[in-house]
């Protein structure tokens, strides 16, 4: 005779038992570990996708200085504009060459606007083409300009290609012979596949100068020189560098533009440099 589960016997059976606290204490370590192994994980392939944007970005600025420089007999267009200069001495508004900035004269040929055409306080961010989106700035009081209401910029373009009167002078040039015209004839560069055009710029005060100094400046100018390299980028083993957009127009990461040979307080590289000077 087949008899039937009784009521005491359906509760005691295997099928409705709960997890004992031993049981739930080695599902939540597991569950723990598997978390502890993805996060990094996943944090690699968000940086990764990061930087790939950077470069994908810096390739789209190519596009646009090589555009630029057939429009205009092979010249590129200026390292900084009017709305970049000092205030102190006034800049003349009759000065042509100040309205002819990169971030001004490049955005129209990738369908966007020019730098100054953005309101104040509503400057471009790192969700467009004029930021790299793995910068980020630090808190105002670092800074000696308003990056959040002004604008800042995490790419920059090598100043060394137009050293006029208002430029720094290279390192250990004296008189007046390394100066070079307004504009770049981008025709007469004979080593574009190393001469750097736009570089990952500088954002956090505190990593200024090789990490030796704090720049108040970082993220101000549109254009500058070897010590306004970032370093934000990471390679499969670690090691931290920049993206760099050439005069070739193809885009590389490096480690570091400084060069061991370089004083501490170059700020200028030497003529003749040719990751520097066309």
């Amino acid at each position: 005779m087949i008899s039937s589960l009784s009521g005491k016997d359906k509760l005691q059976s295997p099928c409705s038992e709960a997890f004992s606290l031993v049981e739930l204490l080695v599902v939540i370590s597991i569950m723990s570990l598997l978390l502890g192994l993805l996060l990094p994980a996943l944090s690699r392939i968000r940086a990764a996708a990061r930087q790939t944007i950077c470069q994908s970005r810096l390739r789209q600025w190519g596009f646009a200085f090589n555009v630029y420089a057939q429009q205009n007999d092979g010249y590129y267009p200026h390292i900084d504009g009017r709305d970049r200069t000092e205030s102190t001495p006034k800049t003349d508004a009759e000065r042509a060459d100040y309205y002819f900035g990169w971030v001004d004269v490049l955005p129209p040929l990738l369908g966007e606007k020019a730098w100054r055409d953005y309101d104040y306080r509503q400057k471009p961010d790192i969700d467009t083409i004029f930021q790299c989106p793995s910068a980020r700035l630090a808190p105002d009081s670092c800074y000696k300009y308003r990056p959040r209401r002004t604008g800042y910029f995490s790419y920059a373009m090598n100043s060394c290609l137009e050293l006029d009167e208002n430029c720094w002078a290279p390192h250990g040039a004296a008189g007046a012979d390394w100066r070079m015209p307004s504009f770049l004839q981008s025709t007469t560069i004979k080593n574009a596949g190393r001469l750097i055009l736009l570089f990952d710029q500088l954002l956090d005060p505190e990593k200024g100068y090789g990490g030796k100094a704090v720049n108040p400046t970082a993220g101000k100018y549109c254009g500058s020189y070897p010590k306004a390299f970032s370093a934000r980028h990471s390679k499969s083993n670690g090691a931290l560098g920049g993206s760099i957009l050439y005069c070739d127009y193809h885009v590389e990461w490096q480690e570091t533009v400084w060069k061991e040979e370089w004083p501490e307080d170059l700020e200028v590289p030497p003529l003749g440099d040719r990751d520097w000077y066309p």
